[in-house]
């Protein structure tokens, strides 16, 4: 299997610069097992749904994470891009240059409220830093740091809640579900009301998510780890549902790896935290997921391949070319996809 075998090509002009003014306006795509494909819009969704089923979404919350200081004995303009936090004031980052922050480097922030020292370089180029400030850490860095929008985003965001979901709660990604960002409160609402249940795991995004696929044999490709965490009440729902002969639908690519994470060979999930590397390719089999609700993703990206293997990837592949002749608008701030049960 191939990499190449995941390639599509996409008109620049499709690939969304900002988020629709109505959340829930933008158009879905649905599509079946057989590859029957159907034209909807997204509030369209809840006709897909039905009494018994659970909805699974990722409850994470993004993080300002991109930090622009000064190298303190140069000047020298720099950027340190938060990943994961190790320590209360230790963080696994991503520098720009890296060559200019070795070990032992020390930079400042804004007005100097917020200080870093570059600890240790990882071997995957990544740098472990720590923080130095006086205060609270996330009221310092929601004041300094700007919101993570992935480099195909060239526009400007006005408006920073734009990147998070409705229902994001827990802080710790470095990107968005985006998947979730077409629901709004009132949708949600309506869909519980027709005794969908509504569950909520956690799985904090990290850049390793979205970074290219550089081996020619997909196999041989490993991700990088992203902390999950399922609580009791939330297994206990997914679990129930299944037990019942409900349907378990995931909202976005990380609710899928997140409880396909956390269940043994049977598909019972269990409450656990941790990190996982899981991935999703064709020929896995998903022992918990029935259907996803995911955005369109990028030409040979780890999240095209774990759509193709729920729903097959000449199916995918040929959903793409729909969308794209169809004009649909992709990646973070654009359309959806419903793969059917």
């Amino acid at each position: 299997m191939k990499t190449s075998d995941f390639y599509y090509d996409l008109p620049k002009e499709l690939i969304a610069q900002d988020p629709l003014a109505d959340r829930s306006s933008s158009r879905l795509l649905v599509l079946d097992k057989n590859g029957g494909i159907d034209h909807r819009h997204f509030t369209d969704v809840t006709e897909y749904l039905k009494n018994g089923d659970c909805l699974v979404l990722n409850d994470t919350k993004v993080i300002p994470a991109r930090l622009i200081g000064t190298k303190e004995d140069t000047g020298a303009n720099v950027e340190v891009f938060l990943l994961k936090r190790k320590t209360d004031n230790v963080w696994e980052t991503l520098v720009r240059p890296g060559k200019k922050l070795r070990a032992g480097a020390r930079v400042t922030f804004g007005d100097g409220s917020l200080k870093c020292e570059i600890t240790e370089c990882l071997p995957d180029g990544n740098r472990l830093v720590k923080f130095f400030y006086e205060g609270i850490f996330e009221e310092i860095l929601d004041r300094l740091g700007q919101m993570p929008l992935p480099p195909y985003i060239t526009h400007k965001l006005a408006d920073k809640t734009r990147y998070q979901t409705v229902y994001a709660k827990c802080e710790g990604s470095a990107a968005a579900p985006t998947a979730g960002l077409h629901f709004t409160r009132d949708l949600l609402d309506k869909i519980a009301a027709m005794g969908v249940k509504i569950c909520f795991v956690t799985l904090h995004v990290g850049l390793g998510t979205f970074r290219p696929v550089k081996v020619d044999d997909v196999t041989e490709h490993k991700m990088h780890s992203e902390w999950y965490s399922i609580s009791d009440e939330a297994a206990k729902l997914i679990n129930d549902t299944k037990s019942s002969g409900g349907r378990v639908i995931c909202v976005g690519t990380t609710s899928c790896r997140t409880i396909e994470s956390a269940s043994n060979e049977n598909g019972h999930v269990s409450a656990k935290c941790g990190d996982t590397d899981i991935f999703i390719y064709p020929g896995y089999r998903f022992k918990v997921l029935d259907g996803l609700i995911t955005n369109f993703h990028l030409p040979e990206s780890t999240l095209l391949m774990l759509v193709s293997a729920l729903a097959g990837k000449d199916n995918i592949l040929n959903a793409y070319a729909e969308a794209i002749k169809e004009r649909y608008r992709f990646f973070s701030f654009g359309d959806a996809m419903f793969i059917l049960p």
